[in-house]
């Protein structure tokens, strides 16, 4: 029994020091990926506090983040979270409908490929901001417009990233399903859509980051809400630490949505071993 008992307590400790390295592990990796963010957040707070940079050119983060939370709690900032992630969302879920499927059949097909090729290129060499007064005359000022922005912006990743999975398909892979007796829809959904789904994602998070770049702009030029907007309308007002703590929540929302698409790749590609696990 007593030895029972020591067997007992050596793999309860074995336990703890696992659970302890792992938790080192763990803290060590967040310190690392959160290094250079933590040293320009020192460095922020410092040099506007010293009179280093101008306080009234760049406040202290302290000073920033005491606003963010100032504009939350008076309710001023969430209507305008809110507008900005609709206007966000659904253009970039029309990019995404449309830029997939067009990005499938133009990588399947090469009769379709030589048809659509020449004015897709063309369209994607516009730069949006130049498109932009043409939105507004012909869907007005109002949400359409910076919707279509949004979507025109975005598309193209999303579009020449599933183009070039769709074509980099390991030839082998569709050799051996043919093989076996595959069919050229079941080839296309069971073969080569799962491994482009790499290419693809790479694509959406591209167009996700873009889809809020763009839309910000957008409604620094023609909105009366919105994230955008209260930027530059701080900007006239000289709110800056308003102004910046916007800019903030900006580059925050774009990290979660980020995030977000990391992890439906990762639970869409569970199968694909990566350099770490190799």
């Amino acid at each position: 029994m007593q030895i029972k008992g020591k067997k007992k307590d050596s793999i309860e400790v074995i336990v703890q020091a696992g659970s302890g390295k792992s938790f080192g592990a763990a803290a060590y990796r967040i310190f690392k990926n959160s290094a250079l963010l933590l040293f320009v957040i020192v460095l922020w707070q410092v040099l506007p506090t010293f009179n280093i940079i101008k306080p009234y050119l760049l406040p202290p983060f302290s000073e920033v983040v005491a606003t963010w939370f100032d504009l939350m709690l008076s309710g001023k900032l969430e209507p305008d979270i809110f507008i900005s992630l609709r206007r966000t969302l659904t253009g970039f879920s029309c990019a995404l409908f449309f830029g997939i499927p067009i990005g499938v059949a133009m990588g399947y097909s090469k009769i379709f490929s030589d048809y659509v090729s020449p004015f897709i290129h063309f369209c994607r060499q516009i730069p949006s901001m130049a498109l932009f007064p043409v939105f507004i005359i012909f869907f007005g000022v109002g949400e359409p417009s910076k919707i279509v922005i949004v979507f025109w912006v975005s598309v193209w990743a999303i579009l020449l990233n599933t183009i070039n999975g769709v074509m980099n398909v390991d030839p082998l892979l569709i050799k051996a399903s043919r093989s076996m007796g595959g069919k050229n829809i079941a080839i296309l959904f069971t073969v080569i859509l799962p491994d482009s789904v790499p290419s693809i994602m790479t694509g959406v998070r591209l167009g996700a980051g873009s889809s809020v770049i763009s839309l910000v702009a957008a409604e620094m030029l023609g909105a009366r809400a919105g994230l955008g907007f209260r930027v530059i309308n701080s900007q006239y007002n000289f709110q800056i630490g308003q102004m910046y703590a916007t800019i903030l929540t900006i580059a925050v929302i774009g990290i979660i949505i980020n995030q977000l698409l990391v992890s439906v790749e990762k639970r869409l590609t569970f199968w694909k071993p990566t350099v770490g696990n190799q």
